[in-house]
C-alpha cells in the first residue's frame, strides 16, 4: 500500500479526482507559467479540476466550478463568481506539452506494470491490440476546418468527426498509444505513427484492415511479430510447407507499385518475397457471424506457437471493442465538448489520462490476487470511486485513510466481469420507440418543420 498511501491531502477538495489522485506521485508538477501566477485557477489547480470534470457524471464546466466554489468557501478564501468564464480561460491556458508529459508518464508506469504481470502474458509476449474508432465534437467552424464532417452529410446537418487509432495492452487494458486525424486519413497511416512505441518482442494483434506486405516486413525488422486477419484481397499463390490442412507456410509477393505512404527508396529495400504463416480458424461459437477466416502471422514456428493458441489469441481480439467502449461509452468520450481544436486535443488527452489512472487503480486492486486486470469492470470501478470519494475527502487521519483505501480496493477487486456466455446472435434493433422528430436534412435557417408531426408519419419518414 505504499504506492497508494503516498497521496496525502493536497487534493481533498476535488472529490472524484481525489481517489484517482492516489497515483498523484506519478504525475509531475506543472512548469511555472507566468500567466498563472497569483490566479485562483493556477496550472495545478486547473489540471486537477479539469481531470475531475472529465471523471464526473455530468462532465460540465458548471459542476467543476461549483467544486472550486465549495473548496474556497469552506477555507474562507476569495469567493468565485458563478460564471464559468474564468475557469474556461484557465483551461485554455493549460500547457499542452505538460499534458502530454503527464500522459506519457502515466502510460510508462502502466507499461512497466503490464510487463511485470508475466504470468498473464501470452507465451511471455506482450500483446498489443490495435483498432480504429472515431469521436465527434461540436459543430463549430474551427472544428469543421480541422476535422471535416463525413462527405455524405449535408452542410449544416452534421458534426466534425475525428478518426482515432488506439493500441491497448491485451492483458491489462492499458491505452498504450493513440493517434488522431481527420476522416480522410486512413487508419493504417495513423497506425504507422505509433510504431516507435513498439518494442522488440511485442506481438501486434489486429483485424484485416491492418494487413499488408510492407507492414509485416518492416515490423519484423523491428523484432515485432504480427497476428492479423488475412485481407480478402490477398490470395494464396504459393504454399511452401503444409503442417496440416489448416496450417501452412505461404510465400507472399511484393506488389509492383509501392503504397502511397512509403518512399520508392524504402520500397526498393524491401525484398520481393517473404514467408508468412497462414492459419485457418473455424468458429463454431454461437453469436459469431463469421464461421471461418484465415490468420496471417510472422510466428512461423508451429511447435512453439500452436495453431490452437493463435486461434484463441485472435478470438480475444474482440476485447479491444470492450476497451474502446469503456473509454467512449462508459466515460462519455464519444462526443467531445470543446469548441476549438486546441481544446479538443486537451480534452482528449485528459480522457486518456483519466482512463489510464483508473487502470492503475484496477492494477493495484488485483496486484496480489489471481485475477487478470482486464476482467475487472471499469464501469463498476468508476461507480465505486464516485461513492467513496466523499468519505475519503472527509477523512483527515492518514492511517484511517489507508484503511478505507484498502477496503475500497477490495471492492474494486470484486468487480469481476463474468465469463462471456456465447449465445445465438441477437438482432440489432431498438425496442423502445424514439420520439417522432423530423431528421434535420437542411441547415436550421432553411429547414421547415412539419406541423402536427404525429399525424404525418409518412411525411416525417420521407423528409
Amino acid at each position: 500500500m505504499s504506492f497508494l498511501s503516498s497521496f496525502g491531502n493536497r487534493l481533498s477538495h476535488l472529490t472524484l479526482s481525489e481517489l484517482i489522485a492516489v497515483v498523484g506521485d506519478k504525475i509531475p508538477p506543472p512548469p511555472i507559467n507566468p500567466s498563472f501566477l497569483d490566479r485562483i485557477f493556477n496550472q495545478e489547480e486547473t489540471f486537477w479540476l479539469f481531470l475531475s470534470q472529465i471523471l464526473s457524471a455530468t462532465q460540465s464546466c458548471g459542476d467543476a466550478l461549483k467544486k472550486a466554489q465549495m473548496r474556497l468557501s469552506s477555507s474562507n478564501k476569495k469567493k468565485l463568481s458563478s460564471s464559468t468564464s474564468a475557469y474556461c480561460q484557465a483551461r485554455a491556458r493549460l500547457n499542452p506539452d505538460y499534458l502530454e508529459t503527464v500522459d506519457h508518464q502515466v502510460r510508462n508506469e502502466l507499461k512497466t506494470k503490464g510487463r511485470i504481470a508475466f504470468r498473464h502474458l501470452w507465451y511471455g509476449r506482450f500483446v498489443k491490440v490495435v483498432d480504429g474508432t472515431s469521436v465527434s465534437m461540436p459543430d463549430t467552424p474551427e472544428n469543421q476546418e480541422f476535422y471535416p464532417q463525413p462527405k455524405g452529410q449535408k452542410k449544416g446537418c452534421g458534426f466534425p468527426v475525428m478518426r482515432l487509432v488506439v493500441s491497448f495492452c491485451l492483458t491489462t487494458g492499458i491505452l498504450l498509444s493513440c493517434r488522431k486525424g481527420a476522416l480522410k486519413v486512413h487508419e493504417r497511416i495513423l497506425w504507422h505513427q505509433m510504431w516507435d512505441d513498439y518494442e522488440e518482442g511485442d506481438v501486434v494483434l489486429a483485424d484485416c484492415g491492418f494487413c499488408a506486405f510492407a507492414d509485416y516486413w518492416l515490423l519484423a525488422q523491428r523484432g515485432v511479430d504480427s497476428v492479423i486477419r488475412l485481407h480478402q484481397a490477398r490470395k494464396e499463390k504459393k504454399i511452401i510447407k503444409r503442417f496440416n490442412k489448416n496450417d501452412r507456410l505461404v510465400q507472399w509477393e511484393k506488389t509492383k507499385k509501392p503504397p502511397n505512404w512509403i518512399t520508392r527508396e524504402k520500397w526498393k529495400d524491401i525484398p520481393k518475397e517473404m514467408t508468412v504463416r497462414h492459419v485457418t480458424v473455424n468458429v463454431d461459437i454461437p453469436g459469431f457471424r463469421t464461421k471461418n477466416f484465415v490468420l496471417a502471422t510472422t510466428l512461423l514456428d508451429e511447435k512453439k506457437y500452436p495453431r490452437e493458441a493463435l486461434s484463441a489469441l485472435y478470438l480475444r481480439r474482440w476485447q479491444v471493442e470492450i476497451f474502446i467502449r469503456d473509454i467512449k461509452t462508459t466515460m462519455h468520450m464519444d462526443i467531445l465538448r470543446c469548441k476549438s481544436p486546441n481544446m479538443v486535443h486537451k480534452e482528449l488527452t485528459l480522457f486518456i489520462i483519466a482512463y489510464n489512472l483508473i487502470r492503475i487503480l484496477i492494477w493495484e486492486a488485483v496486484l496480489k490476487k489471481d485475477v487478470v486486470p482486464f476482467r475487472i469492470s471499469v464501469t463498476g470501478t468508476i461507480a465505486i470511486i464516485r461513492q467513496w470519494a466523499p468519505k475519503l475527502a472527509d477523512t483527515e487521519e492518514e492511517s484511517e485513510r489507508e484503511r478505507l483505501i484498502k477496503i475500497m480496493m477490495e471492492f474494486i477487486a470484486a468487480e469481476i466481469i463474468p465469463e462471456r456466455v456465447y449465445r445465438k446472435r441477437q438482432a440489432r434493433a431498438l425496442k423502445r420507440r424514439m420520439k417522432s422528430y423530423q431528421l434535420l436534412t437542411k441547415p436550421r435557417n432553411e429547414f421547415k418543420e412539419i406541423e402536427h408531426r404525429h399525424k404525418y408519419r409518412k411525411n416525417v419518414a420521407s423528409s
